[in-house]
């Protein structure tokens, strides 16, 4: 083969892909690829629009993302984006004003926000690429009504389809999207995980994202492509967890207090220690800092990382849970560090009842994660309305440190200010 001939072997999506990111046979209206990041479904479906654009110059098709910054930064100009991944002399032009890709074929691509359904009021269309769907915003229905506008605009051509690419998250459109699925001929469902696609991530990458989060209910979902029913009752859901990112994942420079949070395990070989960091910013927000838990420690391991947390921190209090070990918690925490700002609490009620009033703060936005907290999130989304636990471990340790930290920042009574009278 010539130089020419080599490009455009290297170009041919069919000799290169996996079978599950080829477009499946029948005929089917909605293809849903759910997978892990890094299966490869942003290039599915670039290339899915591009085989598309190449083959009928009349397709008029509309790609949409959460935000229109997203659109364009992913399925433009991403590294698996439309204008990367098309051959040589076939790439679109892109017309940032109008929102417009336009092949030399006369193929066209407008870009639209999720998060403005408005915009797909009236535009009408043949093809539709739909990337990250779980991640559109559900405040106000919005979701929904941008599916629902883009269905109506789908009238262009012989046989609309539409292609969603998303890693599956638990939101009501896409339950309903999967429910509708199982009409036959409506839709056809592509499952994968961020492993399948092994040969072209570096393995530092995998090995550390399956010692980060492959036990987790978050690796389930975001590496294995898993999609997690939230829990009845559930006081947290991984949709409000996932609203209370703090895009700067940092701690704030204007920290009021800093408090770090313990629940001591009962013994050295049963549950985990949970030390959670938590400060309040000058701002009102709180914000999770770090989750320095233990597990499997004896007491000598756990206080020293409390007091690590606390020096590295620089807390200004340490709330430990007192009600197994009293004074015994107290004396292992003095012995790590003789002058560690500690005050000990006893538990009246138990851990679901004490956590209602700190869900209702990420409720009302006033909590923030400074980073994804994959074991201590797990444990919230298992603590359910009327005092049960359903998540990972016989105990929500993590949580229940969270807990006490969160509630000493945000909930608990202050003395009023007194005026002394020398």
């Amino acid at each position: 083969m010539d130089r020419a001939e080599r490009n455009r072997w290297r170009r041919t999506w069919p000799v290169w892909a996996r079978r599950a990111q080829l477009p499946p046979e029948g005929d089917w209206l909605r293809w849903l690829i759910l997978a892990g990041r890094g299966f490869g479904k942003t290039r599915a479906g670039a290339e899915w629009v591009q085989a598309i654009a190449t083959a009928d110059g009349a397709a008029r098709i509309a790609l949409i993302g959460a935000s229109l910054g997203e659109a364009r930064a992913i399925m433009v100009e991403g590294e698996s984006g439309l204008r990367r991944i098309a051959p040589p002399g076939q790439e679109p032009h892109y017309e940032s004003s109008l929102r417009r890709l336009t092949w030399p074929g006369g193929a066209q691509a407008t870009l639209f926000s999720a998060g403005e359904p408005e915009s797909l009021r009236g535009p009408q269309h043949s093809h539709a690429w739909c990337d990250e769907l779980a991640k559109w915003d559900n405040a106000g229905d919005r979701a929904a009504q941008a599916w629902d506008n883009l269905q109506l605009g789908l009238r262009l051509g012989d046989r609309p389809r539409v292609v969603i690419t998303t890693t599956p998250r638990d939101t009501p459109l896409l339950r309903r999207l999967l429910a509708e699925g199982q009409v036959p001929g409506e839709a056809v469902v592509t499952r994968g995980t961020t492993f399948d696609n092994r040969a072209n991530l570096p393995r530092a990458y995998l090995q550390a994202m399956r010692r980060a989060y492959g036990a987790s209910q978050l690796g389930r979902q975001e590496l294995f492509g898993e999609l997690l029913l939230d829990r009845e009752g559930a006081l947290w859901t991984r949709a409000l967890l996932d609203a209370c990112r703090d895009p700067d994942g940092a701690a704030p420079q204007d920290r009021v207090r800093t408090v770090v949070g313990v629940d001591p395990p009962a013994s050295a070989g049963g549950d985990a220690c949970g030390i959670i960091v938590c400060a309040l910013g000058g701002d009102g927000l709180a914000r999770v800092l770090a989750d320095a838990s233990v597990a499997q420690a004896s007491p000598e391991r756990w206080a020293r990382a409390v007091a690590g947390a606390a020096r590295a921190w620089q807390a200004d209090r340490v709330i430990a849970e007192a009600n197994q070990g009293g004074a015994m918690v107290a004396s292992v925490l003095r012995a790590a560090d003789c002058a560690l700002p500690l005050r000990l609490v006893h538990a009246t009620r138990g851990k679901v009842t004490r956590a209602e009033p700190v869900a209702a703060l990420y409720e009302a936005g006033r909590v923030r994660h400074a980073a994804v907290f994959a074991r201590l999130e797990d444990e919230l989304c298992g603590l359910l309305i009327g005092g049960r636990y359903e998540g990972p471990g016989r105990s929500p340790d993590r949580a229940d440190a969270l807990v006490w930290a969160l509630t000493d920042l945000c909930l608990a009574p202050r003395a009023p200010p007194r005026v002394r009278v020398a």
